[in-house]
């Protein structure tokens, strides 16, 4: 639940350092290290309800809620405030960042081939991960049977740390692009939502990598579809609603036919401490 805030705090992080570093270094470094603030901050952030969760059983959803609107809030606060562009009218938000900090687009569109090959790269390499590694097997049990787990010497906390960190940096990911690549700035509500959208396009995947790589594709078609059909007259409110609306018929689909195949963890949500029986 923590996809949106740990999104926007990637972004805050990737931004201050967009800023402060300006043009003086080549592009070749400014970039890597803008994405490496990103992480730092992401992970930084996911580590809050990570500690309240494993450590003290706080139920996730609400911390990670509480933290969303801190971090919206603060966020709000830098680009009406220190961070408020002096050449910026209209919305709040940033200067321009330096031209060095801006990703390269395919020619003839506004993607990213950069950030788009580094994503499809992670979600092979989770799906490697996750499936044929043993690591990538204990963090399944983790999830499907902790106590199962911890019976087998492994040390369950330290997976879950791990796990949430590794989360946090993804999340974090798309918040450094967002900054650096979809705008050339930060204005006021520019995620609009996109963890949320994440978090649906992961139940969507049946939390499956593999199957979040079609699953980003499609729920990026949804969104594109919104500035082509506009035109036509149709409400972009309606067209926002139908990312959300597709994971749920498809989960009514595959739970009518078959409700193990919606494979989300067993103990997703729940409190685990250790040396529990």
């Amino acid at each position: 639940m923590g996809a949106e805030d740990q999104l926007l705090m990637g972004g805050i992080f990737a931004t201050w350092t967009a800023q402060h570093l300006r043009n003086a270094l080549p592009s070749a470094l400014i970039v890597p290290l803008i994405f490496a603030a990103g992480f730092i901050g992401g992970a930084l952030w996911g580590i809050i309800p990570a500690i309240l969760k494993i450590k003290y059983a706080i139920n996730e959803v609400i911390t990670t809620l509480m933290l969303n609107y801190i971090c919206a809030e603060f966020l709000t606060m830098l680009i009406v405030g220190p961070w408020k562009g002096k050449t910026r009218f209209g919305f709040p938000g940033t200067d321009a960042l330096p031209d060095a900090a801006i990703l390269g687009v395919l020619p003839g569109s506004r993607i990213h081939y950069a950030t788009l090959i580094l994503a499809i790269v992670l979600a092979i390499a989770a799906w490697f991960f996750m499936e044929l590694t043993r690591m990538g097997i204990q963090i399944r049990s983790t999830g499907e049977n902790p106590k199962a787990t911890e019976s087998q010497g492994v040390n369950v906390s330290l997976i879950r740390y791990a796990c949430v960190l590794v989360g946090g940096v993804f999340s974090a990911l798309a918040g450094a692009h967002l900054s650096i690549s979809y705008s050339s700035s930060w204005v006021e509500g520019m995620t609009a939502g996109r963890g949320w959208i994440a978090i649906a396009l992961t139940i969507f995947a049946l939390w499956n990598p593999g199957r979040a790589i079609f699953a980003s594709f499609l729920f990026g078609g949804i969104f594109v579809l919104q500035y082509l059909l506009q035109p036509l007259g149709i409400s972009p409110n309606f067209l926002a609603m139908l990312p959300y609306l597709c994971t749920l018929i498809i989960l009514l689909a595959i739970s009518f036919k078959n409700p193990r195949r919606l494979n989300a963890p067993a103990w997703l949500g729940a409190a685990y401490k250790r040396g529990e029986r």
